[in-house]
């Protein structure tokens, strides 16, 4: 979504405030009548009105309820009356969208959910945290929204993280190494402590105690480095980049004291670490505010308070779209 440098940032304010409130409250003929009146006092409230909707468009979900209210907007007062009339068909047509959001929803979050439990050992819930001993005696704590698969033999000891993030303390045993494979980033190791964060473009580790040996082959790139105590690496998985710091202990796996560390990573890759521990679906429609790079910590404990920490300092907002939604833009 892009902001019109033409439309005041104050009508762009009440243009989604319009779109929440029409969100919030659905077939309330006061709030209809009001947002008509306010839509028709000039061009510029509709433009502003149709540069708010372009962030339903971009989250991809279906028409909402009050679709009928901007195609084709008129004066009020050409309105009004065939509002009251069309009352039964609205209300059909609110269910319809509903059920159809609803179809959508499920889908979308139990298919990938269904794939993570047929293919986990074991798995946590939003903002939920665990701690698995392996029969080795490695203990991992499991961070929110993640999911791992495990195999121990006499030979070798393999854990897959699938999705989220865990800290590994892993038992000495020479005999076997320890491998945790992370989005084709694999970490090798005997005996150490480490935390792995996995994201959809890419993985990164940081090391509490001990060497860790990080490999990762990809197409036409190959990656093979070590990692000693108080580093951490980041591997880009479409390009096979690394990028190397330095990171204090404290902050090595800092989600297990409910705190958030980054370290010049993407808002949207910001965003996708505090989704693990946030109940409500959050979306970055603007490539712009999803771009900026950001270093910081942040409270787990109160996502939505995170979510405007990250945003806050590219003149963002957090948009509370719906209970179960967030919208970060730049107005």
């Amino acid at each position: 979504m892009t902001k019109d440098n033409h439309i005041p940032e104050a009508l762009l304010e009440e243009a989604m405030d319009w779109f929440l409130e029409l969100k919030a409250r659905p077939n309330c003929r006061e709030t209809e009548a009001a947002f008509q009146a306010w839509l028709s006092r000039s061009d510029l409230h509709q433009e502003s009105w149709e540069h708010a909707l372009k962030t339903w468009q971009l989250l991809g979900e279906v028409p909402p309820v009050h679709e009928h209210l901007w195609r084709g907007a008129r004066p009020l007062a050409a309105n009004v009356l065939p509002i009251r009339k069309s009352w039964t068909g609205k209300a059909y047509a609110a269910g319809a969208a509903a059920l159809a959001l609803a179809a959508c929803l499920l889908m979308f979050v139990s298919l990938p959910s269904l794939l993570l439990w047929w293919q986990a050992d074991h798995v946590t819930e939003t903002a939920q945290s665990t701690t698995v001993t392996l029969e080795d005696g490695t203990v991992i704590q499991m961070g929110g929204d993640s999911a791992i698969a495990t195999e121990i033999s006499a030979s070798a000891r393999t854990v897959r993280l699938l999705k989220g993030e865990a800290f590994f303390d892993v038992a000495r045993d020479p005999s076997r190494p320890f491998v945790v494979d992370a989005g084709g980033v694999a970490v090798q190791v005997l005996g150490t402590a480490f935390d792995v964060q996995l994201a959809q473009s890419e993985t990164t580790v940081e090391l509490a105690h001990g060497i860790v040996a990080i490999s990762y082959s990809g197409k036409g790139h190959e990656e093979n480095f070590e990692l000693s105590p108080g580093e951490m690496a980041t591997v880009v998985h479409a390009t096979g980049a690394v990028t190397r710091n330095q990171i204090a202990q404290e902050d090595i796996g800092a989600w297990r004291s409910g705190k958030m560390f980054v370290n010049d990573v993407t808002v949207a890759a910001a965003a996708e670490r505090l989704q693990r521990y946030h109940s409500a679906w959050i979306a970055i429609p603007q490539a712009g505010l999803a771009g900026q790079r950001v270093t910081g910590v942040y409270d787990l404990k109160d996502p939505d308070l995170a979510l405007q920490a990250l945003v806050q300092p590219f003149g963002g907002k957090v948009r509370e779209v719906t209970p179960y939604g967030r919208v970060l833009t730049q107005f």
